[in-house]
């Protein structure tokens, strides 16, 4: 719980606590306001909010509708269901900072293809028109803001009540608890875990959903997609693809493994990602771009590499892992530092380093891919704007502060160790640059 702490003064992480907390419920609505209402322009929203003070700005609030609380419930409902349902291998996490290791079912795939077919064939067979949930997007954000409020007040009532396991606990200031959150691995009942529902079945899989769904409004508006809003649509769904592929690589990341289940990851990923994340293709419903098909082409394939080392970078370090070190790295036995640490309880153990491959480049090159593949889904919609490339923003600033703050971690956990690693692995994100 100290690394909120420790990354940043005291004094700055209340800052931007205190402030992500206010400002963020807002920016979505603006943004959604924005994209949808002032033609994705943010001087005329500027203008409008100059005109008509905080009324006016309360006035563009939606407030959240019965039809867009019975969305949510449905989807959410059937995200649940399949989550603890669907057949999927059982996987085991890493050993936490309190020697629990979590179990897993893995079925992400399978669930990520049944929402998107049953997705479809809802819309192909005429029983719901996805158009409805885009005509109702600022009520179900608006919906999602207050209910995803009301849920981490839960989790964190949770947390001190009724914790899932001993990862979990008060750093003593409401505030952090809050925002932080008190547990590692929240569950309810054994088997249905809170954050493999927040952010991968809701959150990941909104994504896909509401990517879906912005093709299919242009389409039902225009009685044509757009080449624009096919590529971006493509390399979206890609992305989720490789994500729900590579769920269980995910659970060991930083989002899982190591962020307790608060404000910042689960009303992030119950809110923000729907919305900050699928913006770029809200933003080319209402403007159709006609790249031409070489163009297109062009960004489609420099979109779908980058998605692709992405997921090498990812497969790799895992390969590596799972053979402990016994496996090749671009065609060769990799190249490794065996690290020492201690955990909490006091006991002694060791971890592989790999520094040859994608993680000889830089120490978070698989960050690289993953911002030009934002950039490549974004571009569709061209310069007129800037409002589309937040997203890219966001993601490049999200990313570099996430790399900072797991290199904090590591170097209290390994100590000389890791000191060893940096020497050999001297970038940490650009290779030759950062």
């Amino acid at each position: 719980m100290a690394e909120a702490k420790t990354v940043h003064s005291p004094a700055l992480t209340y800052f931007s606590m205190i402030s992500l907390l206010t400002l963020c419920p807002p920016f979505v609505i603006l943004l959604w306001y924005t994209m949808v209402h002032a033609d994705g322009s943010v001087l005329q929203t500027w203008d409008y909010l100059k005109q008509h003070g905080v009324q006016g700005f309360i006035d563009i609030w939606p407030r959240p509708t019965a039809i867009a609380w019975k969305l949510i419930a449905c989807y959410a409902a059937f995200e649940a269901a399949l989550q603890l349902f669907l057949p999927g291998k059982t996987v085991e996490g890493p050993i936490s900072p309190c020697g629990n290791r979590p179990v897993y079912k893995a079925n992400g795939m399978q669930a990520y293809a049944v929402t998107l077919i049953t997705y479809l064939s809802l819309w192909w067979f005429g029983i719901f028109n996805p158009a409805i949930v885009y005509d109702h997007l600022g009520e179900i954000y608006s919906a999602l803001i207050f209910g995803s409020f009301i849920f981490c007040i839960f989790l964190y009532i949770k947390g001190h009540v009724a914790p899932s396991s001993t990862d979990s606990g008060s750093s003593g200031n409401i505030i952090i608890d809050f925002y932080w959150g008190m547990e590692l691995y929240p569950r309810i009942g054994k088997n249905f875990d809170i954050k493999v529902f927040t952010n991968c079945r809701f959150g990941m899989m909104s994504w896909a959903v509401l990517a879906v769904t912005y093709c299919i409004k242009q389409y039902e508006e225009n009685g044509k997609v757009a080449d624009s809003m096919l590529v971006n649509t493509i390399l979206m769904l890609v992305y989720v693809t490789k994500f729900f592929w590579w769920e269980a690589g995910y659970w060991n990341t930083m989002d899982i493994a190591h962020d307790r289940a608060g404000f910042y990851i689960c009303w992030g990923c119950l809110v923000w990602v729907p919305s900050i994340y699928t913006s770029p293709g809200m933003y080319l419903v209402n403007h159709p771009v006609n790249l031409g098909i070489q163009l297109a082409i062009y960004i489609l394939l420099a979109g779908i590499t980058c998605i692709y080392i992405n997921y090498d970078c990812d497969r790799q370090r895992q390969e590596f892992r799972r053979t402990n070190g016994k496996c090749l790295v671009w065609g060769k036995a990799p190249s490794k530092i065996v690290a020492s640490y201690t955990t909490t309880s006091g006991e002694t153990k060791s971890s592989l380093l790999l520094t040859s491959g994608w993680w000889g480049l830089s120490r978070h090159f698989h960050y690289v891919p993953e911002i030009l593949a934002a950039f490549f889904w974004t571009v569709p919609a061209l310069f007129d704007h800037f409002l589309p490339y937040f997203y890219v923003l966001f993601l490049t600033i999200l990313l570099f502060d996430r790399a900072k703050r797991d290199d904090d971690r590591c170097r209290s956990k390994y100590g000389k160790y890791w000191k060893k690693y940096c020497e050999k692995v001297r970038y940490r994100i650009i290779p030759g640059i950062y």
